[in-house]
């Protein structure tokens, strides 16, 4: 059996052209939370289906008068680019289960796909913080799935940067960012449940 050596990368090439190296475990991340999304949106986009053919349905994560994605699903900001919001999760997370089931396989993908992964990811959760401002002090109501969306795609944020700046790490800013990465993002967990217990505790307050 003829074992192929790994190839070479060209002393004058580009780093953004050079293989990006990934863990295992980020791999696995990058899979999970394509999934997790990718179900998510999914299921919203047939919620959103079945609300179109019968005003009167309601969705199955209609909990309560905060946890109420039919509440959410006939504002104008579930469909901020007129058309229902989870077909941009439904795009977007297959592309990461793909990504995440290559990276997994061991096929080692461009520097400049993980960076152009991790910019899309980035505008991704830029949108998700106008949804949860939107939702939490002008709509009212929580949809459960889109908070799902929320929190893989914060941490997919994380583990994708990770891996499109490898070859920045000895930059000082860019270290310190690394370092700190899931400080940060239990951080924005914390902040974001204190939020959410603060907006809506005249609610929550009726059930303890």
């Amino acid at each position: 059996m003829t074992v192929t050596a790994p190839q070479a990368v060209e002393p004058g090439e580009p780093a953004t052209e050079q293989p990006a190296e990934v863990a295992r475990l980020s791999a696995v991340w990058v899979l999970i939370a394509g999934i997790v999304g990718l179900a998510a949106a999914v299921t919203l986009t047939v919620e959103k289906i079945a609300i179109l053919i019968n005003p009167d349905y309601v969705p199955s994560c209609s909990l309560n008068p905060v946890l109420s994605c039919g509440s959410v699903m006939i504002t104008p900001q579930a469909s901020a680019f007129g058309f229902p919001n989870p077909l941009i999760g439904v795009v977007s997370f297959t592309i990461v289960v793909v990504t995440g089931v290559l990276a997994l396989a061991r096929v080692r993908l461009p520097r400049w796909y993980w960076s152009g992964l991790a910019v899309g990811t980035l505008l991704g959760v830029v949108f998700i913080h106008w949804l949860i401002f939107e939702s939490l002090y002008r709509i009212g109501a929580l949809c459960p799935y889109c908070m799902v969306v929320w929190a893989v795609t914060v941490p997919l944020l994380v583990v994708v940067a990770s891996i499109a700046v490898q070859p920045q790490t000895s930059n000082g800013a860019v270290r310190l960012l690394h370092t700190w990465r899931w400080s940060l993002v239990t951080l924005w967990f914390t902040a974001l449940v204190l939020m959410i217990l603060v907006r809506f505790w005249s609610y929550w307050s009726t059930l303890v």
